[in-house]
């Protein structure tokens, strides 16, 4: 399969710097792989198109302000941190730039006296001075905005990259198709007869890496950790049973189920790597954000609903001047 079959071409002004508000007034497009048709609405509308008594899976991985700006103690020079993933005690794997004016035991000082050392090159981990560095995180660390997104990180954002059932801290991105739920709109899903299922997946920094394969099969697919607890197990099983529809709300929430499905395993590490061909076990349906072109995030998507009728959904999202990634608009895939 070959990777020039998930490209297409985006204008740069459908790129979403800001979200919309409020959250569920972003734009949904349905695509019905029964027929091959597709509706356009709003996404507070979704009650009118989910099947009847879904149970919905939501991905409930907090983003954390995982970006760090500060200096060297010797010299001054500006420095940044970005904390990929807690390692064990003071120790975090770390994006580190500039990395080569770094050096290695270099005190690394950050706003609140937070300090921290370059122990690992080759691993990219640092230890910190101190054990709460989560709450320094929470005081003076920045949201780790996606790269398209030109333009810093504000008070914002805080709010905005989060969704509102956001629990477990450990994402340095957000599990973006939730961020259209709004209380009053999960209130009425509820009362429409769907049940929310909780599970937990950290979104990594890899969700925005590139396959660069040409065969993308080739491609070493990054890992990221997931956790199913009791309740959420036990409605996925009772779902399953009944063969009442599952609906994963976000790719993140569909690689969990996934990887339970292929696994037998309510936590780990998973590389699971879905692209047209891939059978699905549990997930029977798909609400997911517009993705980039040649990212593993699209060719999911592409898996579930097929590459010719998801790449015409994204044409059409183009025409129609759907706002695309982190802050876009919606896709049901029914």
């Amino acid at each position: 399969m070959n990777i020039s079959d998930f490209d297409y071409d985006l204008p740069r002004e459908l790129i979403a710097q800001r979200p919309v508000n409020p959250r569920d007034s972003s734009r949904l497009l349905v695509v019905n792989r029964a027929t091959g048709t597709l509706h356009h609405d709003v996404f507070r509308n979704i009650v009118r198109y989910l099947p009847e008594a879904a149970l919905m899976v939501v991905n409930n991985s907090r983003v954390i302000p995982a970006r760090l700006l500060g200096i060297k103690e010797r010299s001054g020079g500006e420095v940044e941190l970005f904390l990929l993933r807690h390692h064990q005690g003071r120790v975090y794997e770390a994006m580190l730039r500039p990395l080569r004016r770094i050096r290695d035991e270099e005190p690394l000082v950050f706003p609140g006296g937070l300090k921290a050392r370059l122990i690992d090159r080759s691993r990219r981990l640092v230890e910190f001075d101190r054990d709460d560095v989560a709450a320094f995180l929470e005081k003076t660390g920045h949201i780790p905005l996606p790269p398209y997104i030109a333009r810093e990180d504000d008070e914002a954002d805080r709010k905005d990259y989060q969704t509102v059932y956001a629990k477990h801290n450990g994402s340095v991105a957000a599990p973006t198709a939730g961020l259209h739920f709004t209380r009053p709109l999960i209130s009425e899903l509820k009362r429409a007869g769907h049940t929310f299922a909780e599970v937990t997946l950290h979104v990594n920094y890899g969700t925005f890496k590139p396959v660069e394969a040409q065969d993308v099969v080739s491609h070493p697919m990054h890992s990221e950790d997931y956790h199913i607890r009791p309740a959420a197990l036990k409605l996925i099983r009772q779902a399953s049973d009944s063969s009442r529809p599952v609906i994963a709300v976000g790719t993140t929430s569909c690689r969990v189920l996934e990887s339970y499905a292929r696994y037998a395993s309510v936590r780990g590490d998973t590389r699971l790597f879905l692209y047209p061909g891939e059978r699905f076990h549990i997930v029977n349906g798909l609400i997911t954000n517009f993705h980039l072109p040649r990212s593993t995030l699209f060719m999911l998507v592409c898996a579930l609903g097929g590459l010719e009728l998801i790449r015409h959904a994204y044409e059409e999202a183009v025409r129609n001047k759907y706002r695309f990634y982190s802050y876009g608009d919606a896709m049901l895939i029914l």
